[in-house]
């Protein structure tokens, strides 16, 4: 960075500074458990020499507080994979049910969107597609952060929910499904080779809430990719070329995404035998009736504060799921 020449290549530079803040990051993350654990060993002698209970009352607080930062700092361990670090785009689509799978989907994105805001990261909705009565049909999200593809693709899957519904004049129990999809923000790290003449690029007149603030022009873009049919739209900015240069990046990924799976599926065919812990429809399932549980499928972890679930308290699930995940990578 301190060649004269470093912010001649912009994308190249802020790539470079990227790293540069994450590599930052990471150090003062270990030298602040280092200190906390000095401190630690500093109160635990301090109470040995003068029997003090209370200084070793402190003692064990600060062992705590350090168990749980190293158990922070080793989920990091099982994000080794390729694009962990990158930035995440998400899709969360409400499933067959009408408003009632409609207002689950909607329930799920306040969810992660409140899991976004506890980890201190940036989420930015891109495209959205309201439900007729309530709730939303789907949603793109952008999201901003370290390892926020890393810690999101735990949540790749079919996500039910069991309720009393709140639509039915009986008040009968449904079950809803929503399906969420994660992709890697890959745009400056990966070189994917789209030829402008697979694209189809639609604009439209972008929808609003009415009044002063409704757009007047066609800024909303919608790009298809012919040869696969994959589709990125883009309305949240004013700006045609903006929007546009979003919806590529979405593409570049749903096309990314698209050749790991395929990927994936040559290797299962070679490894008949082994069935991943992450396949199968249904990952989730959230029960508020006829008693409020939520249980991941994969690793059967599960927790009875369903209200705490959806407030966005999810870390538990993603960490059980990449601990069980990454063992399952070691063995294979």
């Amino acid at each position: 960075m301190g060649r004269p020449d470093f912010w001649n290549r912009l994308d190249e530079a802020k790539e470079v500074n990227k790293e540069r803040r994450r590599i930052i990051a990471a150090l003062d993350e270990f030298d602040a458990v280092s200190g906390d654990l000095e401190e630690a060993q500093v109160l635990e002698e301090l109470a040995r020499e003068e029997s003090d209970k209370a200084e070793a009352a402190q003692a064990q607080t600060q062992l705590e507080k350090v168990a749980v930062e190293l158990r922070r700092m080793e989920l990091k361990l099982m994000l080794g994979e390729e694009h962990d670090v990158a930035d995440a785009l998400f899709s969360l689509n409400a499933g067959a049910g009408g408003t009632e799978a409609q207002d689950w989907a909607e329930m799920l994105l306040r969810m992660y969107i409140r899991w976004v805001e506890r980890r201190g990261f940036e989420a930015n909705i891109v495209e959205i597609l309201a439900g007729a009565e309530a709730g939303i049909q789907n949603v793109m999200v952008e999201v901003r952060g370290p390892y926020a593809y890393g810690l999101l693709k735990a949540e790749n899957g079919v996500h039910r929910l069991v309720r009393l519904s709140p639509f039915d004049a009986a008040h009968r129990r449904h079950t809803s499904f929503a399906s969420v999809f994660v992709y890697p923000d890959i745009e400056q790290e990966v070189d994917i080779d789209i030829r402008e003449e697979d694209l189809r690029v639609d604009t439209y007149r972008a929808s609003g809430h009415g009044g002063q603030h409704v757009n007047k022009t066609d800024s909303a873009v919608r790009i298809t990719h012919i040869p696969t049919g994959i589709v990125a739209q883009c309305q949240n900015e004013r700006s045609q070329h903006k929007n546009k240069t979003t919806a590529m990046r979405i593409l570049k990924a749903r096309l990314y995404q698209l050749e790991m799976e395929k990927q994936a599926e040559e290797m299962n065919k070679l490894h008949a035998d082994k069935k991943d812990i992450d396949f199968g429809s249904q990952i989730r399932s959230y029960v508020l009736h006829p008693y409020r549980m939520v249980k991941d499928h994969r690793t059967e972890h599960e927790r009875p504060n369903t209200d705490a679930v959806l407030d966005g308290d999810i870390d538990d699930f993603i960490e059980a799921y990449l601990l069980v995940r990454g063992s399952k990578l070691e063995t294979q």
